[in-house]
């Protein structure tokens, strides 16, 4: 039986005193000894000695631990505390604007100008809508010494009605539009010849003359067809001078995979006709007749490898003037691509581009109201036009865009001032108050920069400039053509009900030529001054409905010339408001 440590030195101690007792029974006297003390004991580190023995413990005979079990008693404490529901933090949204399908705006101000506007948008089920516009704007003239009427108006109103399904969304609409001008601008030195008549042949001028214009089209985008596009319109165009011109064209786009490439094509077939009364001269028999159609095929696709992106295709036309017997043919280039060099911060893009151009007497109008009703019609071809530039972003809220290009056109559309005679029995168009199309070979070297800045949710800046030098041939000016253009814009929100904008825009020099064939002399070039025109607005938000603005124009108050001897209105104030609604 094996024992343990304590034990052990019990029974040890037990037997050092029995033996103890023994010797003391056995000499009960020692007697006397002499000891000699020589000095006392020092013991030195080199008499001290390590037990080279591990001591061997064997605890197996330990008594094995108790298991002690564990229980609480649960006595039930009343308690008044009640703990808070917690919440989970977030941002707070804003408030989502809301949305209104219908709006109707009205603005009165000087020159007694009235603009009206109204938009109803109405759905008709899950898929289908019907949609209204009207939209009128006009002044009662008083240009400062401008000697005709110079009263405008301009009204026009569209129905349209549209549906939007999965596979397919399609619209089509019917318009109409109402336009009223006036031939106001007279020539400086305007009946020099007849000083003694010259009161009477102004009081004898009618300026006033309309333009109508009936349009229905429609268009449609697919997504699961070859066809993934579709447009066409028809528009009627006439004048209160028995002009009258129809138009027609259709674009069907369509793509097809070849070689696992998708191969985009544009189909255009683009027609106008129509007819002038007389030519300026006075001396036709025969009304002036025109018809044009273009047939074109332009194909493409798009090659995407890395940071690279480009486009690669061709326009081939075809176009037939059915009054002059002439055909001809032609082929333009369509090649476009990029290259990401620093990401989004820095992109190159280049290419080289061309198309015909089918101008028509509503599209001259738009751009120039005081048109003569006698104009020579054809279309115009781009060449070629060859440009490069770059793109990005100077911050995550600065864009740029610089780009230089060079264009080649054949019969390009300039507008010029008609010559004139101060003759009573003229049209009411024919004294220098009108203006011509003449058609020339323009070669254009331009530059155009960007910047947009938003520099916060409230605040948002751009500007822009184009910088152009034109050259034609035989010494012909780019009649009407500004050398350079500038624009800068400037928007800001004050408050959630406060805001405002700014706009400010150049326009450089631009040529013209008029000459009063009465006074027999050779035409003299004149050169049309630039000018500086800011516009300003001021909006306040009386709720979600409701909307007042204040509109100035022409801050400047500068009688500048937009086309030759047409002074503009001077400063401009409109006010009004903008209502949105729902049925």
């Amino acid at each position: 039986m094996k024992l343990n440590c304590r034990h052990k030195i019990i029974i040890v101690l037990v037997l050092f005193a029995a033996q103890f007792s023994f010797a003391q029974k056995k000499n009960e006297s020692i007697g006397t000894e002499t000891v000699n003390v020589v000095k006392p004991y020092s013991p030195t580190i080199s008499d001290a000695f390590k037990v080279k023995e591990t001591p061997s413990l064997d605890d197996s005979g330990n008594q094995a631990k108790e298991v002690i079990k564990y229980s609480i008693l649960s006595v039930p404490v009343a308690s008044t505390f009640t703990p808070s529901k917690g919440k989970a933090e977030g941002v707070e949204k804003a408030k989502k604007e809301r949305l209104f399908n219908n709006y109707a705006t009205v603005g009165l101000g000087n020159y007694s100008t009235l603009n009206a506007e109204l938009f109803v948008n109405q759905d008709l089920g899950n898929n289908d809508y019907v949609a209204g516009m009207f939209r009128h704007h006009s002044s009662q003239g008083g240009i400062k010494d401008v000697e005709l009427n110079d009263e405008f108006y301009d009204t026009s109103i569209n129905v349209g009605y549209g549906q939007n399904n999965r596979d397919a969304a399609w619209g089509v609409d019917l318009g109409y539009q109402n336009q009223i001008y006036n031939w106001y601008g007279l020539p400086a030195n305007f009946g020099s010849t007849i000083p003694g008549q010259r009161y009477d042949l102004i009081n004898s001028i009618s300026p006033d003359h309309s333009y109508n214009t009936i349009s229905i089209g429609g268009n449609a985008e697919f997504n699961e067809s070859i066809f993934s596009k579709l447009s066409a319109r028809f528009t009627h165009f006439s004048d209160s001078y028995s002009s009258s011109e129809n138009r027609f064209y259709i674009k069907p786009t369509f793509t097809v995979d070849v070689m696992d490439q998708a191969i985009k094509t544009n189909v255009i077939v683009d027609h106008v006709s129509g007819s002038f009364k007389n030519n300026y001269a006075q001396d036709n028999v025969d009304r002036l007749k025109y018809s044009f159609t273009n047939v074109g095929i332009e194909p493409s696709f798009v090659i995407n490898e890395n940071e690279w992106t480009l486009e690669l295709g061709a326009g081939v036309f075809y176009s037939a003037d059915s009054e002059n017997s002439g055909n001809k043919f032609y082929i333009y280039p369509k090649v476009n691509a990029s290259y990401k060099l620093v990401g989004d911060l820095m992109i190159f893009y280049t290419g080289v581009n061309g198309g015909l151009n089918q101008n028509s007497y509503a599209d001259f109008v738009n751009d120039n109201p005081f048109l003569s009703p006698t104009l020579n019609m054809r279309p115009s071809s781009t060449q070629y036009n060859v440009f490069a530039g770059l793109k990005g972003k100077l911050a995550n809220n600065v864009n740029y865009n610089l780009t230089g290009s060079y264009m080649n056109e054949k019969d390009k559309a300039l507008f010029k001032a008609n010559d004139y005679t101060e003759v009573v029995t003229n049209e009411d168009y024919a004294f220098g108050n009108s203006f011509g199309v003449v058609y020339e070979d323009i070669r254009t070297f331009r530059f155009y920069g960007e910047l947009k800045a938003d520099f916060s949710e409230n605040v948002t800046f751009g500007i822009n400039g184009t910088f152009n030098s034109y050259n034609t041939d035989n010494n012909i000016e780019a009649w009407n053509l500004p050398t350079m253009k500038l624009s800068s814009t400037l928007d800001v929100n004050f408050t959630k009900q406060w805001y405002a904008g700014v706009n400010v825009f150049y326009v450089g020099e631009r040529k013209d030529m008029q000459s009063n064939l009465n006074l027999g002399i050779h035409p003299v070039v004149t050169t049309l001054k630039s000018y500086l025109d800011a516009n300003a607005h001021l909006g306040y938000k009386f709720n979600e409905r409701l909307t007042f603005f204040l509109k100035a124009n022409n801050i400047g108050n500068q009688a500048y010339q937009k086309w030759l001897n047409y002074p503009v209105q001077g400063f401009q104030i409109l006010g009004g408001a903008n209502y949105k609604f729902d049925f």
